[in-house]
């Protein structure tokens, strides 16, 4: 199962850590050897276009954790500085920018919540956009509640229970995508958080709108424009927190969301290419300065290395460590600190490349179709930062015989993976006779792109030529 890597204690060592410390999404199958999302914590030769999903471990990634375990790992609020250090050099980020570690891109939502707690006397009015199109935990991580049967520290627990301390948290889900499955309009969207923002003024609660950078189909919602009027509108009485978790994200729309004062989520364990769970938060220091104590029951979910020392009430929060997640870090600051080496005009000629071969080897031959990540009317519109976003494609593939339906999709999905071919989860976006076609992912990762951009771009072409009919072939005879 596992590729050419050394096989010895170091790596039934590392195997291990990079599969403890989350919750029971983590866990290997005793059988399989693969998680929840049918990725391995180790290089597997496997066809792999998973990264709106989950990776295995690259090759590169895993012997320099090897390196990094045999060295012996520092001390965890040691550990975890220095990987800050690297995150803030690698996305080039000003010292007033903290930075809040926690085991899944679902855990982040406490993070947002516990930096607004206390604005208003009656509580929170979390608004997410398009709850399909973000991770499915995140419904009761937005509510304050937990979402799995225990944590990362290990603590059982009941998802849907409050977290002590939030309080009250109230939640509006604000579709990006019509009944029908066509992307919604950013303005239309931008009138839905306005009138919502205005509820919570009205009900005495503090409005907490998340914006949507890069969705599981690749939507940026609202547009920067709309954003900007947002918040010269309602000033102090709102905060933004942007979901970028799958990580498609310039380092100057990363620093633009900043600048205007917004908490950012990333993870690791998607674009970036390293291996699941893993994530962060990128928080103003004024933010984090403003907030109010953070909740005594986040100390079920979070160890007080993982928030910075200044954060109000941090020592609520246990001492103990997370080794499993400081490796999963590390893979993951690994392959960001290259994919941000890579000279710009490469990657858009890579990610040329790529657009042309899924089109010309999957999408006309098998007679599929591109979701569009955008509203009807707006293909010709210039898009504020599209490079990294065009790393991701979602096919409708509601018209093969085996996948006219999203269960059809899913289960087509778990048969290619356990036999060598990961693509992307389906995604409810397309509407077929009242209820949701199928759908697949193909999407690149930040590894895939340093390997591909190393070639010279006839071998890449060809590559990713070879690549793209073999997942023809598979969805063919399926």
């Amino acid at each position: 199962m596992l590729a050419s890597v050394v096989r010895d204690d170091c790596t039934h060592r590392l195997i291990e850590l990079l599969s403890d410390g989350g919750d029971a999404r983590i866990a290997l199958d005793p059988e399989s050897g693969l998680n929840k999302y049918f990725s391995a914590p180790y290089p597997r030769r496997t066809l792999a276009y998973a990264s709106s999903t989950a990776n295995d471990v690259s090759e590169d990634a895993f012997a320099y954790l090897r390196v990094v375990l045999g060295q012996g790992l520092p001390a965890y609020t040691d550990h975890l500085e220095r990987l800050r250090g690297r995150i803030r050099a690698a996305y080039a980020l000003a010292d007033d920018t903290e930075i809040v570690f926690a085991p899944s891109g679902t855990d982040l939502e406490y993070v947002a919540l516990a930096a607004v707690l206390g604005k208003a006397p009656g509580g929170i009015h979390n608004i997410l956009l398009g709850a399909d199109e973000v991770g499915s935990g995140c419904i009761h991580s937005a509510h304050g509640r937990f979402f799995a049967g225990e944590t990362a520290l290990g603590v059982a627990t009941t998802p849907g229970a409050p977290i002590e301390g939030f309080g009250y948290v109230d939640l509006a889900d604000i579709p990006v995508r019509c009944g029908e499955g066509q992307a919604l309009d950013s303005a239309a969207i931008s009138a839905s958080i306005a009138q919502e923002i205005e509820r919570a003024h009205a009900q005495g609660l503090h409005p907490l709108v998340h914006v949507v950078h890069g969705s599981k189909t690749g939507l940026i919602l609202p547009e920067p424009a709309e954003l900007e009027a947002l918040g010269n509108r309602f000033g102090a009485g709102v905060d933004f927190v942007v979901d970028a978790c799958q990580a498609r994200i310039t380092i100057a729309a990363l620093h633009a969301y900043l600048d205007t004062g917004a908490m950012v989520f990333l993870t690791g364990s998607k674009f970036m290419g390293g291996p699941p769970f893993n994530g962060f938060a990128l928080v103003p220091r004024a933010m984090m300065q403003a907030a109010a104590p953070l909740p005594t029951g986040l100390g079920q979910v979070f160890r007080q290395a993982e928030f910075p020392a200044s954060w109000p009430g941090a020592d609520c929060l246990g001492q103990g460590d997370n080794p499993g997640l400081a490796l999963r870090y590390e893979a993951s600051i690994f392959e960001l600190e290259r994919f941000q080496r890579l000279p710009i005009d490469e990657v858009a000629a890579l990610l040329k490349l790529f657009e042309t071969a899924l089109q010309e080897e999957v999408v006309a031959p098998l007679g599929v179709r591109l979701v569009r990540p955008f509203a009807e009317g707006h293909e010709n519109e210039p898009r504020e930062n599209p490079i990294e976003m065009r790393t991701l494609a979602t096919l409708d593939v509601s018209m093969l015989e085996a996948t006219p339906g999203f269960d059809d999709a899913q289960q087509l999905h778990r048969q290619l993976a356990l036999n060598g071919l990961r693509l992307g989860q389906p995604v409810k976006c397309v509407r077929l006779n009242g209820g949701w076609g199928g759908t697949l992912r193909v999407g690149l990762s930040m590894p895939q792109v340093v390997r591909l951009c190393a070639l010279a771009p006839d071998e890449a072409e060809a590559s990713l030529r070879a690549d793209m009919r073999k997942i023809a072939a598979a969805l063919r005879a399926s």
